[in-house]
Parts: C-alpha cells; sequence; structure tokens
C-alpha cells in the first residue's frame, strides 16, 4: 500500500539525482511527507477544519492537505499582495 501510494501521488518514482546521498534525502523527504499526510488521516487533522466527510484513503487526505496549503497561501497573498506587487513591479511587471 505504502509504495503504490507513495509512488503514484508523492513523486516516489520520478526523482532525478546525481549520488546516493540525494537519493537518500529523497527518500527521507517521500517518508516524511507519507507519515504526515497518514497521521492527520487517522488522528482526524484535515476533516476537522478541511473536510465535509471522513477521510478514509491517502489521496482523500492529500486533497484535503492540498485545499488547505492553497486556502492559506491565497490567504497570506491577499494579507500581503502590495509586498507582492512590489517585488513584481521591480522586475518590470505590472500587477493588477
Amino acid at each position: 500500500m505504502f509504495y503504490r501510494e507513495a509512488k503514484g501521488w508523492l513523486g516516489f518514482s520520478e526523482y532525478q539525482v546525481r549520488d546516493a546521498k540525494s537519493l537518500k534525502r529523497h527518500w527521507i523527504l517521500i517518508f516524511c511527507a507519507y507519515t504526515f499526510i497518514l497521521w492527520h488521516q487517522l488522528t482526524g487533522g484535515f476533516r476537522r477544519q478541511w473536510a465535509t466527510k471522513p477521510l478514509h484513503t491517502f489521496a482523500e487526505a492529500l486533497e484535503a492537505f492540498r485545499t488547505a496549503v492553497e486556502f492559506r497561501f491565497l490567504r497570506w497573498l491577499m494579507t500581503h499582495i502590495n509586498v507582492f506587487a512590489a517585488h513584481k513591479a521591480k522586475s518590470g511587471y505590472l500587477w493588477a
């Protein structure tokens, strides 16, 4: 079950590394991400705030996590829009 979920959802099979140390780092990140999502799925952490139904599968828990990240990023962006616009203006872009 872990291999299928890690390969399909977390990019376990999509790595490009030059040495064993980089491969080990990639695997550690995959294991940490998998453990984080699974822990929240089992404890109901995501469901309380970001889902309207029970999260029975890893994919459902991951979708709830992505929803949370998107919401928090957009909330941060709306709060700091002037900083973002000033940064883009320095590069010659207009942010409307």
